[in-house]
């Protein structure tokens, strides 16, 4: 989305409000969200509204910029960066429209620009990235109020200066970054960085539910070269296995079919409590997560596409102690450990393709 020749990456609406001030980043259409949750269940409402993962992009040659946003919800961070370079976290503070003072880079006109274009972006792209909050429960949501350059142009980046490769990311909190103590840390995030991948990410906390109207926005969305679907943990206790499998497969058809010959990956649950939680002889038959794996592989099997690939999530998330205590979200450890092997998976799934 562009915007006063900005770009608001990941962002699918600007939504004004008259009670307050500045336009809230939604990642997916308020029409999609009113329409999400599982009867009296609807915390996707509002996590839907979350604008962690989203981005505001755009290029100066002003030495010094003013950007003011505000935080709607909770208190939560916005990390800055200078194409794929780190320049500074920020703590906005709820209730309170806040200006930050950002200045160039005062190094990167000391070296050989050369040395700099070692990233996905270009180093003049200046990065605000919305991170997250701390409060459990609550999505973070931020509001833009205005760029101030100071007499100087800007403008959006040019396709020369992102990266050509677009990752789609739907699941669960984790995908989200739930267990991650900054947005760049979630193992998607890195996943991408290591891929050299632009990143849409579209996960829900403890929303995952691949209600129809969510599933169609994502068939419909378009504009990705590989798509992440990690399915199945947000939707035990909420349905049983046949239903999952009705959703999952509506949403995964759907994807193929849309987009053939564009991979997308199906991530089965992740390591999480109750693989290895004590269970009495009554209990009999295999796990939750074990059922809800049973019907994704069957999925797979069924459609039997040659771009549809499933990965077992025990062999992204390997040590179970990456986990932090709540048993099902990882640390900063465990987001690094699946970034890394996710990756792998995939770039032995780009090289397959390549090679076709």
């Amino acid at each position: 989305m562009i915007y006063n020749q900005m770009e608001f990456h990941n962002v699918a609406e600007l939504e004004r409000n008259e009670e307050m001030p500045g336009l809230r980043m939604n990642r997916i259409p308020r029409g999609v969200v009113h329409q999400l949750g599982e009867g009296e269940y609807q915390r996707g409402r509002f996590i839907g509204q979350a604008s962690t993962g989203c981005e505001i992009r755009f290029v100066t040659d002003a030495p010094f910029i003013r950007i003011t946003l505000s935080a709607t919800v909770e208190d939560g961070d916005v990390l800055v960066y200078c194409g794929d370079y780190f320049h500074s976290m920020h703590r906005l503070r709820t209730g309170i429209i806040q200006t930050l003072h950002l200045d160039k880079p005062a190094r990167f006109a000391d070296v050989a620009p050369e040395a700099l274009q070692k990233g996905r972006f270009a180093p003049g792209v200046w990065r605000i990235v919305v991170s997250r909050n701390y409060y459990p429960g609550l999505a973070f949501q931020a509001a833009f109020h205005g760029l101030d350059t100071f007499g100087h142009e800007v403008r959006p980046p040019r396709e020369d200066e992102l990266p050509p490769l677009k990752l789609l990311a739907y699941g669960s909190s984790i995908t989200h970054g739930s267990g991650a103590t900054v947005q760049h840390q979630a193992y998607i995030q890195q996943t991408a960085r290591r891929l050299g991948a632009d990143l849409y990410n579209k996960a829900l906390g403890g929303s995952c539910l691949c209600e129809k109207a969510m599933a169609d926005y994502l068939i419909g969305h378009g504009g990705w070269d590989i798509a992440v679907l990690e399915l199945g943990v947000n939707m035990r206790g909420l349905m049983d296995a046949e239903e999952f499998e009705k959703r999952a497969r509506y949403l995964v058809e759907g994807m193929i079919r849309q987009y053939p010959d564009k991979p997308v990956v199906l991530v089965t649950i992740y390591p999480n409590h109750d693989d290895v939680r004590k269970r009495s002889s009554a209990d009999g038959g295999p796990n939750i997560n074990q059922q809800f794996t049973e019907r994704l592989e069957r999925i797979h099997r069924d459609l039997n596409h040659p771009n549809l690939h499933l990965v077992d999530g025990h062999d992204v998330l390997t040590d179970f102690s990456a986990l932090t205590v709540d048993l099902i979200h990882p640390s900063d450890y465990g987001h690094t450990l699946m970034g890394q092997h996710l990756a792998e998976v995939i770039e032995g799934l780009i090289g397959q393709r390549k090679q076709v």
